[in-house]
């Protein structure tokens, strides 16, 4: 069974999300709305896969991919980023090199495909373990 730490603060998203992750039986999905809360359930868990969205209310993705991969107990665990704007970072306050050059092994675009979503854990997981 895989461990899959989803850190998003959109309940109905995460909902939607946890549904098409567990469609496959060898997922399990463990729920944090907030970086700040995420980085706990990580340590504690020790998830095999963290999605974690980029714009969440009180510590943003790009600090929490950031202290994941500082953690030496979490820095091999491979991050998918959820962003809605990748397209448009340069309109954003995030400084285009930060967008650019993320803690994480993948991204998937908002909305998200299911099907990509799956092929993307599938992938990363599998190179893991």
């Amino acid at each position: 069974m895989y461990k899959i730490l989803l850190v998003d603060d959109d309940q109905d998203f995460v909902a939607a999300t946890k549904m098409v992750l567990e469609s496959r039986p060898e997922y399990k999905v463990l729920i944090a709305s907030d970086g700040v809360f995420g980085l706990p359930i990580a340590k504690a868990e020790k998830p095999d896969l963290i999605i974690l969205d980029i714009i969440m209310p009180f510590e943003d993705g790009f600090t929490a991919a950031k202290q994941f991969k500082a953690d030496p107990e979490l820095a091999r665990i491979p991050i998918i980023i959820l962003t809605s704007f990748s397209h448009r970072i340069g309109e954003t306050d995030i400084p285009l090199s930060q967008g650019m050059n993320l803690d994480a092994e993948d991204y998937v675009e908002k909305p998200v495909s299911p099907s990509e979503l799956l092929r993307k854990v599938d992938k990363l997981l599998k190179e893991e373990g």
